[in-house]
Parts: structure tokens; sequence; C-alpha cells
């Protein structure tokens, strides 16, 4: 494999913004936006080129739902959920952690991971108190929830949007493809099995069994008209996004119409409703560190694509997978799972989805291919902080209930069995319902 001056350049400078992310000594926001400049200064590619390159519709995705999950974060429907968990445990800390865990996943498939873990991990703190469940292992069960179960549908996560932006991946696409089961499914019973193996591996015994803890808490919802107005509006967003191909719209132009219907209604019924949030605070929440990163990191990978530099690696790739499409299946999963340990899966998620595309072009075969970087990339990110920043942030919330550092034994502990169970699992369904019919 060739490369012109240029090229090895780019590759460079995409290697080196990877490393700062991964190093985490400069932000991760600016070293990618810096990288994108440096990219456009020595030519790969024009300014208005890398503003091409970033799919704006992803964007607006990413903002509309975090519009609404807003809304609905302050609705009191989260804490009235999990209170509704404790009951359903019985008071039994081990069951507790299994349900509120199932909880996260399930909410997590339509409200992005770190928008998730800041809504559930604080209602859940109480219910620990009250069932003397150390905060850490609850806290780390909530942020790998959400960081699996976000791939599982086309409204949850980075990924699946990027599929849908390389692959043309519609909602359905994500439940049933091609006279198969794909990630929701796939996904949901490998989640429900881990969180067994979880549960005998970890919280069988941890906690006291409290029914009487679990039936002293209550939980109302302060505002019954707010959170109907907040969760009708969210599934009738969802359910116009389902039939986007009908409605002949980009999805980000539906979740941003869900976005301001649902603020339009509020603000116009703000004297009917008790204390509702401003349209200016709900804004002011959203991640806006993460949304530029985000831009900046279409327009990355875009700069390798540009350059050709992932066609070169797709047709380095391409004797593998002609040879033995099962082998080259396997090994593009397993070693996603390390590599996505340390690097922040997104970057890598976008970059192979990319040459994937380009190894379709020569005849390969692409989805089983998709499917298996995008569960493992998910997967495997729930190894450690840098290969997850959302689990960053549960370990923050953690150590701030405990009042201690969390050691890195210690989250491992939890992490790399959690991990390693998920993604074998996965693979076991991806390589039998997937890559071995394409294989024969």
């Amino acid at each position: 494999m060739t490369l012109t001056l240029l090229q090895w350049m780019t590759l460079a400078v995409f290697a080196v913004t990877i490393v700062a992310i991964v190093i985490n000594k400069l932000d991760a926001t600016v070293a990618a936006l810096i990288g994108v400049a440096v990219m456009v200064w020595m030519g790969t590619m024009t300014e208005v080129e890398a503003a091409q390159l970033v799919d704006w519709n992803v964007m607006a995705i990413l903002i509309g739902i975090w519009i609404i999950a807003g809304y609905f974060g302050k609705s009191g429907v989260p804490s009235w959920l999990s209170v509704q968990s404790l009951k359903l445990s019985g008071g039994r800390p081990g069951l507790l952690i299994l349900v509120l865990s199932m909880l996260t996943g399930i909410l997590s498939m339509f409200i992005d991971n770190v928008v998730c873990i800041l809504m559930m991990a604080p209602v859940a703190l109480p219910l620990a108190r009250a069932l003397s469940i150390p905060a850490t292992p609850l806290v780390l069960m909530i942020g790998f929830s959400a960081n699996f179960m976000g791939t599982a549908l086309l409204l949850g996560d980075l990924p699946p949007q990027m599929l849908h932006s390389v692959a043309g991946a519609e909602f359905f696409d994500f439940i049933w493809q091609y006279g198969r089961p794909s990630s929701f499914p796939i996904l949901m019973v490998t989640f429900a099995l881990t969180l067994a193996f979880m549960y005998l591996y970890g919280f069988r015994g941890i906690g006291k069994v409290s029914p009487e803890g679990a039936a002293s808490i209550k939980s109302d919802i302060p505002d019954p008209l707010f959170a109907t107005i907040t969760c009708g509006i969210f599934l009738l967003t969802v359910a116009a996004m389902a039939m986007r191909e009908l409605l002949g719209v980009k999805l980000g132009f539906i979740a941003l119409t869900g976005a301001i219907i649902l603020a339009l209604v509020v603000e116009l019924m703000s004297e009917k409703l008790k204390q509702p949030p401003s349209f200016e605070h709900i804004v002011q929440e959203l991640d806006w560190r993460a949304i530029l990163f985000y831009i900046a990191l279409f327009a990355l990978v875009g700069g390798l694509e540009k350059t050709h530099i992932l066609q070169l690696m797709a047709d380095a790739m391409k004797p593998l997978f002609a040879a033995n499409f099962a082998l080259g299946a396997t090994l593009l999963y397993w070693i996603t799972i390390p590599i996505v340990g340390l690097v922040e899966h997104d970057a890598y998620i976008l970059t192979f989805l990319y040459m994937i595309r380009d190894l379709g072009a020569q005849g390969i075969p692409t989805w089983p291919l998709w499917w298996m970087v995008l569960w493992s990339g998910t997967l495997g990110s729930n190894l450690t902080i840098a290969g997850a920043p959302a689990l960053y942030v549960a370990l923050r919330i953690a150590e701030k209930e405990e009042d201690r550092k969390v050691s890195l034994r210690e989250f491992l502990s939890w992490s790399i069995p959690f991990a390693l169970v998920s993604s074998f699992i996965c693979y076991v369904f991806g390589m039998l319902i997937w890559v071995l019919p394409y294989a024969q």
C-alpha cells in the first residue's frame, strides 16, 4: 500500500488527534477541532468540503432528541419508574440493580447514553441508600447498560445514526432486516443474558433484603399534565421517525419538529403547568461540546475518505474476506473489542463503516460486517472510560456518592466481565444469524 505525501500527512494528523483524545490531556472537542483545522490548512480538504463532509442530518437528530429528553428528564417520570423498579424487586438489592439496569437500557434506546445516566443515577441513589447497596456497582451498571443498549435502535446513540448515514439503515432495519433479526432482538437477548450473568457474578448477595424499605419509598409525578404532554410528543416523534420513508423527510427534521412542537406546547401552556422548565434552560443543558466533537469527527474521518486512505485499507483487507468471510468477520469483531476499550469508539466505528462500504464496492457482503463492527465497537467500549466517555460520567457520580476514589482494579472487576460476556454472547448470535449465511 503506497501512500502519497498528502495521504501520509492526513493519516498522521488523524492518528495524532485520536491519541490526543485518548490521552485526555487536551479536551477531546478541542483536539478534534484542531485536527480538522490542520487538515484544511495542509490541503486535505477545503473548509467548505469539511463542512460538507459532516452529516448535518445526524446532528439534527442528536439535538432534537436531546431537547425532548431534557423535558422528559424534568417530568418526574424517571424517578417514578425507579420507584416502581424498587417495588418490583420486592426490596431485594441484587434484583433491584438488574431491574434498574434493564430500565436504563430500555430508555437508552431512545435517549443519548450520557443523558440517560444523568437522568437515572441520581434517582437510583436514594433507593440504594435505603437498601444499603454500594453506589459504585449500581451506578456502573447503569453506565454499562446505557452504553450497551444505545445501539439497539436508531435513536439512542451516535453509532446507529452513523450507520443510517453511511449505509442508509432505517428504523425498522434495526429490528428485522433481510428476513432475519438484527440489532434490537440480538442485543436485547444478549443484554438479558448478560444481566443474568452479572446477577450470579456479583449482585446475588449484595446489600440487605428490605421489603419494608421498598414499600416505604413513595414517588409521585409532580405535574401529570406536563408528564403526559412530554411523553405523548416523545412517542409521536419516535413513531414519525419510524415512518420516515413514508413521510419522505429526513430523520433530523422529524426530531427537530418534535422538539419544537414540545417546546411550543410547554410555552403556550405554561400557566396551566406547575413550574415547567423554560426552553432557554433546556437548551443551556445541551452538551454542545459533544455536538462539536461529533461534527469534527465526521470531518476527520471524511478527510481519510476524501484522500482515499480508507479505500486503500479496504483493498488491503479484501483478500482476507474473499478467502474466508467468516474468519475475516471474526477477526474484525475481536480485534475491535480491545481497541475500542482504549480508543473513543465513535471514531473507530465511523472509520470502519466507511471502509466496509468501500469493501462492498468490491463485492464483499457489507451488512454482516456493518452489524459486527457496530456491535463489537459498542460492547467493547464498556471496558474502560477511554472507550466510552459516558462511563466517566457514571464513575464520577459513584465517587461523589461514596466520597472516595474508585480504583482501576475495582472498575475493571465490573467492566471486564460485563464487556467480555456480552461480547461473546453477541458474537455467537451475530455469526449464526448474519455472518455464516453469507459465508456459504
